[in-house]
């Protein structure tokens, strides 16, 4: 099957292009699905979820569980968070993330380019693809299917937070988990502040910023992050808010600018993260592209860091370029960007989307001490790949 990234086939590109930008969400409160219970979610919320994947590659579930089931994790915390779930947006919170339809709402057909996402004087056209809002199938797994209504059966008691990414990553075909050096025994994370990893140079187990980048970009090709999961237990007492970009939307911002900068970022050297010997883990040098496309199912995989140290771009000039680029796009406020604040009870499901996070504060005298999960996979959200939503 021919590919829309492929630099070769510029009509095939083009009517993926229309569909992806035709009325992606511009604000972030688009993205947010709410969910009366992350541990079982119902057909419907699971429904919006992959639709709202479908489209942005990601989304933002919230539910009112900080206050109870997460406690039991950061005790006497979950009560004294400010936790507002806020957006960067002036910290508006939007109450539903489905039009009076029962979909997403779409951008105003008026919206400027900008807004919309196309480029000036740019005219696309129409996509012949499924509607958006057709019905999708449920994704399962090993018989794991989503609950009937909010009458499904109650969560045994035993059941801790970490149990959430298990049981709602399952909902979408999510199983394949990264036990990666840093996780904990069961190969989910616990970000926090951690003396012992960030002394080491570990800066997500700080509290400083964290510069824009994919998940598992150090791990060879045979271990490839296609999805993670994040879960709030308790925000930090001030800041800590993510920023998330589509990976897809940076591959249109870039080709359209000028395709040698995703050729250069499809070279199979472009980027080279040297070894970590550390503890004795003898992870080697990571050689590969930024962009990749994976034969199976046609998606764009996207592998990307901004820091600066350890870390060696190709040296020419066309991967010059298109560096510094792609780090003008992801510094420049666009809409394409979403930042959210989760909190206590949210989280975050997506294919790997490029982010960033700011610098945060605890406040441990009042007991307010930052704590999200993380599960990373080797599996890709189910019925969210281009083959199957793009097939031509």
């Amino acid at each position: 099957m021919q590919s829309p990234y492929a630099l070769g086939n510029d009509a095939l590109y083009r009517r993926w292009r229309a569909w992806k930008l035709k009325d992606y969400p511009a604000r972030t409160e688009l993205i947010v699905v709410d969910v009366g219970d992350p541990y079982n979610p119902s057909p419907t919320e699971t429904q919006e979820l992959l639709r709202v994947c479908r489209k942005t590659n990601m989304a933002v579930y919230r539910s009112q569980l900080g206050g109870a089931a997460d406690s039991a994790a950061v005790p006497a915390t979950a009560a004294s968070s400010r936790g507002d779930g806020s957006f960067g947006d002036g910290g508006r919170r939007a109450r539903s993330t489905r039009s009076e339809s029962g979909g997403v709402a779409p951008a105003s057909e008026s919206a400027s380019p900008r807004e919309s996402g196309a480029a000036p004087g740019v005219a696309l056209p129409p996509a012949s693809l499924p509607s958006p809002d057709a019905t999708l199938p449920l994704p399962s797994r090993d018989g794991v299917m989503p609950r009937e209504g909010r009458d499904g059966p109650e969560r045994p008691p035993s059941l801790e937070p970490k149990d959430i990414l298990r049981r709602f990553g399952a909902h979408f075909g999510l199983d394949r988990l990264d036990s990666n050096l840093l996780a904990d025994e069961d190969s989910i994370t616990s970000i926090e502040v951690a003396p012992g990893k960030s002394g080491r140079g570990y800066i997500p187990y700080s509290n400083r910023r964290l510069l824009w980048h994919t998940d598992g970009y150090y791990n060879p090709e045979t271990r490839r992050i296609c999805a993670f999961l994040l879960h709030c237990v308790q925000p930090a007492a001030e800041g800590g808010e993510n920023a998330l970009l589509d990976p897809e939307i940076a591959y249109i911002r870039l080709r359209d600018a000028n395709p040698d900068y995703v050729r250069a970022l499809m070279a199979p050297d472009a980027m080279t993260i040297p070894p970590n010997t550390e503890d004795g883990a003898e992870r080697p040098a990571s050689v590969g592209p930024v962009f990749s496309v994976d034969s199976a199912g046609g998606n764009l995989h996207m592998r990307y860091t901004a820091r600066t140290r350890s870390i060696v771009w190709k040296d020419d000039a066309a991967t010059g370029a298109a560096v510094r680029f792609l780090e003008q796009l992801l510094a420049d406020d666009s809409p394409s960007v979403f930042r959210y604040r989760l909190a206590a009870g949210e989280g975050l499901i997506c294919n790997n989307v490029l982010h960033s996070r700011t610098a945060f504060s605890d406040n441990e005298q009042r007991g307010t001490r930052r704590l999200l999960y993380r599960a990373r996979y080797y599996d890709r959200i189910a019925g969210t790949d281009t083959n199957e939503i793009f097939g031509s």
